[in-house]
């Protein structure tokens, strides 16, 4: 079991009722509480999704507070300050004062730093100190206003050959008060990803797929990542610059395998983070298996890391991989599927 999890059932007196566990670890926390307890689960990360949905557990996927009433919350510390300045704000939005919140984290993760972030809403108490965690408990002692979704995503430029575009990315998304590098190096090759069909896989705040969708009208957009606030800021940047959203499809996916098939091009600065660690998986599955996706003549175009071994595993699967361009530390890599010449 995760060692958040085990401080908090050394506490587990001081849970009670309808709880409203926020980002939880997937193990086996939920089989651990009697009747006296109805939990849910909200989470924004589809594969946890897909593993408590599979436990039969109430959970819920999305950026917004789930739906229904609760009567104590218990934050799991991500990895964003502000996305937890946006969760402890929803937690005091939804439960009435008085009510019992408690904050629970690894100490490389943050927890000290966190708990600081709970004081304007109420008393904060640390209430256990074990297995390199913390638990604190806040109870809500504030009037606090609904803000909608909207008003907590911060909003930058990104200059395009057909003007600009205005960026909306919530708390929580991959770079998200400025254009990232790797980025920034992928933009100009934008403009040779052949027309069609085109995924962006793990679309951020939507970058990439405004970019393109600002290209060609004719571009149709599957925007794909696991997580929810990150779906929200894409379409919120779609909406932000008046672009049609028949281009768009968002949809959440756990890797490159739940993306469409017959694809005229895939494009990603593929993710590696999950929480705090460092995680290939995505990315490499992406190198090696993108090709099912794609139509005849289909191509794929990745940014990434010098040193990560991308172009290897593309040529295992394409044959061949190119690098159309090396600076500032990233690579643009591009691959395309043998053309048949029944379907040119």
């Amino acid at each position: 079991m995760d060692a958040k999890s085990e401080v908090l059932l050394r506490q587990y007196d001081y849970l009670s009722g309808r709880v409203l566990l926020i980002n939880p670890p997937t193990d086996h926390l939920l089989a651990e509480f009697d009747q006296s307890i109805q939990a849910a689960v909200w989470t924004w990360n589809y594969n946890d999704y897909l593993y408590f949905q599979a436990q039969q557990a109430n959970v819920h996927f999305g950026a917004e507070f789930p739906e229904g009433e609760f009567d104590q919350a218990v934050i799991f510390v991500p990895k964003s300050r502000e996305l937890l300045n946006y969760l402890i704000h929803n937690v005091a939005v939804y439960l009435k004062q008085g009510s019992q919140v408690f904050l629970v984290g690894e100490k490389k993760g943050g927890v000290e730093r966190a708990a600081k972030q709970l004081q304007p809403y109420g008393k904060s108490l640390k209430l256990d100190s074990a297995r390199h965690c913390q638990l604190w408990q806040l109870t809500l002692d504030c009037n606090v206003e609904k803000k909608a979704l909207a008003d907590w995503a911060q909003t930058y430029s990104v200059s395009t050959p057909k003007g600009d575009l205005q960026i909306c990315a919530l708390p929580g998304v991959f770079s998200q008060n400025h254009l990232d590098v790797g980025t920034a190096v992928f933009l100009p090759y934008l403009s040779e990803v052949t027309s069609g069909k085109i995924a962006d896989f793990g679309c951020g705040a939507g970058v990439i797929s405004a970019y393109l969708a600002k290209l060609n009208p004719n571009n149709r957009i599957f925007a794909l990542d696991v997580d929810a606030f990150a779906l929200a800021s894409t379409k919120m940047t779609f909406e932000k610059n008046q672009l049609e959203p028949e281009q768009l499809e968002i949809k959440a996916v756990s890797g490159i395998e739940d993306a469409p098939l017959f694809l005229h091009a895939i494009v990603s600065n593929p993710p590696f983070h999950q929480g705090i660690q460092t995680n290939y998986d995505a990315s490499e599955n992406l190198c090696k298996t993108s090709r099912r996706h794609l139509k005849s003549g289909g191509e794929l175009w990745i940014v990434a890391n010098r040193f990560l071994n991308y172009p290897i595993l593309i040529e295992q699967s394409f044959g061949q991989c190119t690098v159309k361009t090396d600076q500032q530390g990233f690579k643009v890599l591009f691959a395309s599927t043998q053309k048949n010449v029944k379907e040119s």
